[in-house]
Formats: structure tokens, sequence, C-alpha cells
């Protein structure tokens, strides 16, 4: 094993490394806020409300995360009225559309794990709220949203890491992140198992951050859980 070469290219690895958090963090920011409302309305007893939200979720969840960068990043392109518009601008930068594909895949899984936890919610939780005389909204907003969240907490943690995983796609459409980092040593120098060994070695640190935070996360929020 040469380490000389994995030395030598620290410096591209950790730019790699730093693209790679950029965009799994910006596109879980963004993937959470969305789900919210499409969990919400995922939720719905009323069928025209929950009905798009349930479409956009299981299109995402059925489809690969590659078709669907492909899709935002080569499909968009071959539209004139998407290249003439000011959308140009953002859709004709790998970054950008990695970025938004990321997003909304994961807003799909997360809406979906959302929705799951709303519906777990018990029935004892629901009552005591009404019998403070909450509305909907309020039931919502201190009962059922915040139950929900704290329940959902080691499913997203899975998310979280799965997204990570997924990052790795952004390598295909020429963005020098880790996985692209690894494939431009492995060009240079020939040498795929050193290339790839030290790409894996970053994504576990990166992994175990995550796997820490949410360790974190379930003992704080769900302690009183434990008997």
């Amino acid at each position: 094993m040469d380490f000389a070469v994995i030395y030598n290219n620290l410096p591209l690895y950790f730019s790699g490394m730093w693209i790679t958090i950029q965009l799994l963090v910006l596109s879980l920011v963004a993937g959470l806020t969305l789900a919210f409302p499409l969990a919400l309305m995922a939720s719905s007893k009323n069928f025209w409300l929950r009905v798009l939200p349930k479409t956009y979720i299981y299109c995402f969840r059925g489809t690969p995360l590659l078709v669907q960068i492909f899709l935002i990043y080569h499909g968009l392109a071959q539209f004139d009225a998407v290249r003439e518009s000011f959308l140009w601008i953002i859709f004709r930068e790998a970054y950008w559309c990695a970025l938004i594909a990321f997003a909304l895949n994961t807003a799909a899984y997360t809406a979906e794990i959302l929705r799951g936890s709303i519906a777990q919610t018990s029935a004892g939780e629901i009552e005591a709220g009404r019998a403070y005389g909450m509305s909907n909204r309020i039931l919502y907003l201190r009962v059922i949203l915040p139950s929900a969240c704290r329940r959902a907490i080691p499913a997203y943690g899975n998310e979280m890491i799965f997204m990570l995983h997924g990052t790795a796609l952004a390598g295909v459409i020429t963005i020098v992140d880790l996985f692209g980092a690894a494939k431009i040593v492995n060009s240079r120098y020939f040498v795929p198992f050193e290339s790839f060994i030290s790409a894996g070695f970053f994504y576990l640190c990166l992994s175990f951050l995550i796997i820490t935070g949410v360790k974190y996360a379930e003992r704080h929020w769900l302690r009183y859980l434990k008997v």
C-alpha cells in the first residue's frame, strides 16, 4: 500500500470532504424544512390534501437517487424554456443540481418518517391535549409534532447516514466531493485501493460524528421512554 500517494493528496481529500459536508448539511436542512408541511399534508384526513404529498413521496422514494440527479442535471438542460430563463443560472451548475436532487430526495424520506411518527401518536396524548381545550393548531404545535419528532430521531439518524452515502453520487456529475477526489487520485496514479480506501475512511469518520450526535439526541429527548 502506497501511503505516499494518500499523504500527498490529503489536501484534495480535505477539499472534497468539505464539499461533501456542504452538500449533506444544506440538503438535510432544506429537506427537513420541506418535509414538515409534506408530512402534515400527508397525515390529513382530506383526500385531496394528502394525494399530492403522498404522490411526491412515492415518486422520490420509488426512483433511484442517481436517476433523479440525471433528470435535473442533464434532463432539464434539453428544454429551451429552462435554458432561456433565469433558472438556468442554477441548473447549469452541477453543484446546485446535485443539492436540489439531494434536498428533494431526503425531503420525501423524512416526510414519510414524520408522517409515520405522527400516525403513531397515542390517543391518550391527543385526548389530554383536547381536555385542556387546545385547538387543532395548538394541539399539533404543543403535543403531536414534539412527540412525533422525538420518536422520529432514530429513523432520521439512519436517513442522515443514507444521505451522506448518497452524496457520493455528486462525483458522477463532475463535482469534486470525497468520491470525486478519490476518482481523481485513481486516474492520476492508478491506485484504486489507496484512492477509495482513503475516501472510505473519511466517510467512516463523518458517519461516526453523525451517529454520535444522534445517540446524544436520543439520550436527551427519549429519556422519558426509559423505564
